[in-house]
């Protein structure tokens, strides 16, 4: 009898040994960004905003482990879609987290979502993942692509400017941006210019742009491209001549780099660093502490990705149930940065816009700042196109 109840504690204590190791097996999540070349700043952003959430949880998301394993996409779609299906594959990831642009994310999303794995947007929200195309294991913790161009469009429409001159880079994220700023801008397009990816020398366009005069010059050229961009319309002597509106073109990716080119641009974003609540104000000096550079949207956007992770398996008791994680995520029962956040139908959220300007602090560091809100709790037009529920 004795032998039979210790050989019986001795298997339950084994079987209650694997039940717990299990429980441990850590969260695995690809952090997919372009970490070389002139976007790489960009990506760097997304990638350490993401881990200071997880530092600051222990090395854990919802209480569990998490075992973080960094991509760098090369802002290259092949090369992209190489390493993260290898990854996928391999690792049995549940989550990956990218990209910054989105032609990488349309290269990705197949693999990542036919391996079970939920992709969480924090940057890229292109309109052709809005819509018919929506899927459930997607999310985005940006804001779909038009909107941000759409705070632009809307300024420069009341601020009753009739002539715009408009560019973006050509590939899709582009194409939305212009078609967001001409939601709402109703005036006369000057010209409209979709510039290669790589541009670093605009003369030719801002010879244009001096020539034609146009009411208004609206820019959505990110990273590298912004910052020669703003450089050169200093140069050419434009600043303070036409106004100017960007959208990612200006930021804190970009202003250490640009610098008091930049000071007095305005922007549409929705968030800055000198957001009034305390949850920015922790997260700003923790990162500055941490990264030595001022935050910008990317990784505020992927700090909060990391946080939506945590309160869903949190909520859903770790990642083993896929469906009671997916409605974990879909309630995003967390504390963003931003405030007030709720997804849409589509896994888009609905949130508030800001117009924003670039601003010197006292301390010498440059950084966007909230000049009045545009739009409030605006969900994206293609939401109606999705058939989720």
């Amino acid at each position: 009898m004795t032998l039979k109840f210790s050989l019986s504690l001795g298997a339950g204590l084994f079987a209650l040994g694997i039940a717990a190791a299990q429980a441990q097996e850590p969260i695995k999540i690809g952090v997919v960004s372009v970490l070389t070349g002139p976007a790489a700043a960009l990506g760097q952003q997304v990638r350490d905003g993401f881990q200071l959430a997880v530092d600051q949880n222990g090395g854990k998301l919802g209480g569990v482990p998490v075992q973080i394993t960094v991509i760098d996409d090369e802002l290259k779609p092949d090369v992209a879609v190489a390493k993260v299906k290898g990854y996928v594959e391999a690792a049995k990831a549940d989550f990956v987290v990218g990209p910054v642009f989105s032609n990488i994310l349309g290269a990705i999303a197949k693999p990542v979502l036919d391996s079970g794995a939920f992709l969480i947007s924090p940057n890229a929200g292109p309109s052709t993942m809005a819509g018919k195309a929506c899927n459930q294991n997607f999310f985005v913790t940006s804001y779909q692509n038009d909107q941000v161009h759409e705070v632009l469009g809307k300024y420069a429409q009341d601020q009753g400017y009739k002539r715009a001159y408009i560019i973006a880079p050509n590939y899709q994220a582009g194409k939305d941006s212009l078609a967001g700023f001409k939601n709402y801008f109703k005036g006369e397009i000057v010209d409209e210019v979709y510039a290669p990816l790589t541009s670093m020398d605009f003369a030719s366009d801002l010879a244009k742009i001096a020539s034609t005069k146009p009411d208004v010059v609206f820019a959505f050229l990110p990273g590298g491209l912004g910052v020669n961009f703003v450089k050169q319309w200093s140069q050419a002597g434009l600043q303070g001549k036409i106004p100017f509106l960007s959208a990612f073109t200006v930021d804190e990716s970009t202003l250490p780099a640009q610098q008091d080119a930049a000071v007095g641009l305005f922007g549409g974003m929705t968030w800055a660093p000198n957001m009034d609540n305390p949850q920015t104000k922790k997260f700003v000096t923790d990162y500055e502490a941490a990264y030595k550079i001022v935050p910008g949207s990317y990784a505020q956007q992927a700090y909060d990705a990391a946080m939506l992770i945590d309160s869903a398996v949190k909520a859903a008791g770790g990642t083993g149930d896929k469906d009671k994680l997916r409605a974990a995520l879909k309630k995003a029962d967390f504390t963003s940065l931003r405030g007030k956040f709720k997804f849409n139908t589509n896994g888009y959220p609905i949130q508030d816009f800001y117009l924003v300007k670039a601003a010197k602090r006292p301390d010498g560091k440059f950084q966007t700042e909230i000049v009045q809100k545009v739009f409030t709790d605006y969900a994206d037009p293609h939401a109606k196109d999705c058939a989720l529920k």
